[in-house]
């Protein structure tokens, strides 16, 4: 173990509600960061902007690098690493499951929920599809609706709340 515990944040929201910029930030300050969506676009391939990966293939490879990065999250935890978690953590399952995970090493976890309104987001995702690279992963009305559908807003879980400001 190392001599200094780590700090976990987990990054919490629907897409484009700024999690990966917040992430970034964090990034330039010493944190590691771990996303799923990067690694799931690096094995894919580059893609074409505007092009939808079907869902049941994304979630298959989601499923399949997030397991690789929770082995990689405790190699990092016990290297005494900070750690930004940049996944949506849309259920409060997986949000428990990291606590649990993280302070069963002696760390810390915090939570930052991202929030925005569904006009900010989708203003948000137009740029964000119209942009190539494995943090411009394509949301369509469809897959947004599915996402707030089955989000599960953290309430009371000590969580940090930030809310990006509509416009």
């Amino acid at each position: 173990m190392a001599e200094r515990a780590s700090t976990v944040v987990l990054m919490c929201g629907p897409p484009g509600a700024g999690k990966t910029t917040h992430a970034m930030g964090l990034v330039r300050r010493g944190y590691v960061r771990l996303s799923i969506d990067e690694v799931v676009w690096r094995r894919i391939g580059q893609r074409d902007p505007g092009r939808v990966l079907e869902p049941a293939r994304f979630d298959e490879l989601k499923e399949e690098v997030r397991r690789e990065q929770r082995q990689e999250l405790i190699r990092l935890m016990r290297a005494g690493r900070d750690v930004v978690v940049d996944y949506s953590f849309w259920s409060r399952a997986a949000r428990d499951d990291y606590k649990a995970l993280i302070e069963s090493h002696g760390c810390r976890w915090e939570l930052v929920h991202l929030k925005a309104d569904r006009s900010t987001l989708e203003r948000c995702l137009a740029v964000r599809n119209g942009e190539a690279g494995a943090n411009a992963v394509t949301v369509d009305e469809q897959l947004l609706d599915r996402y707030l559908t089955n989000f599960e807003e953290p309430h009371g879980e000590g969580e940090q709340v930030l809310v990006q400001p509509s416009t």
